[in-house]
């Protein structure tokens, strides 16, 4: 408004100058003299635009300072992500690894697979629980309990399935040199979604002959501390490759 205003009184105060140069020259036609006029109005507000618009222009196109700090925190901390990965050596898949590995970037979970003596054998695997060193805030008497509380671990789901029928589904949880199986399920395919199966009992009710018989039953099938060691080592990985590229992502919204 402020700038239209200033354009109509620019333009107010170089008519009538325009009007007299014209009249007072018989030797110019008509189109000449509006030509004249018409330069003579557009000069004075070409020079208005031209002293206006940029000051208009740069204070709507720059980038609030706001945006830059937050760009300088994540180019810093993309840096720190970067170095920390080049320290460290990657985890090489071990000889005689008994699984396929299925790992696509951007998903939080790689997929393994094997066959093994007619079924196949299918594990989920999570990204790593760490422990950051802070003391756990749950009281608890059983001594193995809170020494697993105090070691990262990586979730894993295991599916044993055969060519037809029902499949066993186990929830799990890997911690160094140990796996431990906190539930059991039978999972039928046939059955909907709608449907509310009845899974058994808790896995530690189990008798504990039981429980270590599918210990057992795991570890053959290849679910065993040397699997899962490396498995933790392989999703630390994963996690910081992952957390690298959310980080860029997050710079090209910012920047563009």
């Amino acid at each position: 408004m402020a700038l239209n205003n200033a354009i109509r009184r620019a333009a107010a105060r170089v008519v009538p100058l325009a009007i007299r140069a014209a009249a007072g020259s018989q030797r110019y036609l008509h189109h000449h003299q509006s030509s004249a006029l018409f330069a003579a109005i557009n000069a004075p507000t070409r020079n208005v635009l031209r002293r206006s618009l940029p000051s208009f222009f740069h204070h709507y196109s720059t980038k609030p300072s706001s945006d830059e700090a937050l760009l300088r925190v994540i180019e810093s901390e993309i840096q720190c992500a970067v170095e920390s990965q080049d320290d460290e050596e990657a985890e090489e898949v071990p000889q005689g690894f008994p699984f396929k590995i299925e790992d696509h970037p951007g998903q939080q979970t790689i997929t393994l697979t094997r066959e093994y003596q007619g079924e196949t054998i299918t594990v989920e695997v999570h990204m790593p629980d760490l422990v950051t060193g802070e003391e756990n805030d749950h009281d608890d008497d059983d001594d193995e309990q809170e020494e697993r509380g105090n070691q990262s671990s990586i979730p894993l789901v295991v599916r044993v399935s055969k060519e037809s029928g029902p499949c066993l589904e186990f929830g799990c949880t890997a911690y160094p040199d140990e796996v431990a199986i906190d539930s059991l399920a039978v999972k039928d395919p046939n059955n909907s979604e709608d449907q509310i199966a009845y899974e058994g009992p808790d896995f530690a009710d189990l008798d504990e002959n039981l429980q270590k018989a599918f210990h057992k039953y795991l570890e053959l099938r290849g679910i065993k501390p040397s699997t899962t060691n490396f498995l933790h080592g392989y999703m630390v990985d994963k996690d910081s490759r992952e957390y690298t590229t959310w980080l860029k992502n997050l710079q090209k919204f910012v920047q563009a």
